[in-house]
């Protein structure tokens, strides 16, 4: 993860305290969240968990109505809770923390009989590590909105703060993959350099595939061929515009791109 100075956390905590974040297998993929060492500790006990969602502020916890954690945390006078969570870093190290908080809301899981949603509210600013998490994804997310359409052309500055290990790629147009060199991005788009005659690529759907390191993924993105034009007077090289798909833009890939020109909020 890339290194996020005082003054960043900070702004994240502002500006995103309230944002809440459902555990979705993505988010908890991107977050690196370890679901097996997450726990809910209240009067010297503590017990296994689901995170349904959290934000900066509180957090929403699963568990059965039939057991220890529900039997406690029900309870009308309950004490502090904490809440244990369990991240892995980019070495595999596996990094935790309790977050104090109490009691605010229960109410059964998507009207389970034996399931029970329990609202945390944190009674303190949590650690660090969940503010950079948190932050960064919901900044990503946020920025991809705002900054849809900013381009980012690639030099060799941006291409080591996206952590993008070169400009060819694999771009496949209507499932037939194709080379190409990538000359700019932004949330909503790429441009690409391709050999390919116009008619058979306008308005085409395509998939670019796209190598990062640090950490090492490889991420695709789903769109359609919006504009192409010739290079330098060639028909069969092809300056390609592709649109991506509101729904098909990853968060790794938003969050790769918001962090190769991250602003400070004013």
């Amino acid at each position: 993860m890339a290194l996020v100075t005082a003054q960043q956390l900070q702004d994240y905590y502002d500006h995103y305290r309230d944002s809440e974040l459902t555990f979705t297998k993505e988010i908890i993929g991107i977050l690196k969240v370890d679901p097996r060492q997450i726990y809910v500790k209240c009067n010297g006990n503590q017990w296994p968990c689901i995170v349904n969602s959290t934000s900066l502020m509180a957090c929403r916890i699963i568990v059965g109505v039939k057991g220890g954690a529900y039997a406690m945390l029900s309870q009308k006078e309950t004490g502090p809770v904490q809440v244990r969570f369990c991240f892995t870093d980019s070495d595999g190290q596996m990094i935790s923390f309790f977050v104090n908080g109490r009691v605010s809301e229960i109410k059964p899981y998507m009207n389970s009989a034996e399931l029970s949603i329990i609202t945390i509210s944190f009674t303190q600013r949590p650690p660090d590590d969940l503010i950079e998490r948190l932050g960064s994804l919901l900044d990503a997310n946020a920025n991809a909105m705002r900054r849809k359409d900013e381009r980012i052309i690639l030099n060799p500055e941006v291409k080591r703060k996206l952590g993008l290990a070169k400009e060819e790629s694999i771009v496949q147009i209507q499932g037939v993959p194709r080379h190409c060199i990538i000359r700019d991005l932004s949330f909503g788009g790429v441009k690409i350099i391709m050999v390919g005659i116009q008619k058979y690529v306008e308005n085409q759907q395509a998939l670019l595939q796209m190598r990062f390191e640090e950490p090492a993924e490889v991420i695709q993105v789903g769109g359609v061929v919006v504009a192409s034009s010739p290079v330098e007077g060639r028909k069969d090289i092809l300056m390609v515009s592709i649109k991506f798909g509101d729904k098909t833009v990853p968060i790794a890939y938003r969050i790769r791109i918001n962090g190769s020109g991250r602003k400070s909020k004013g």
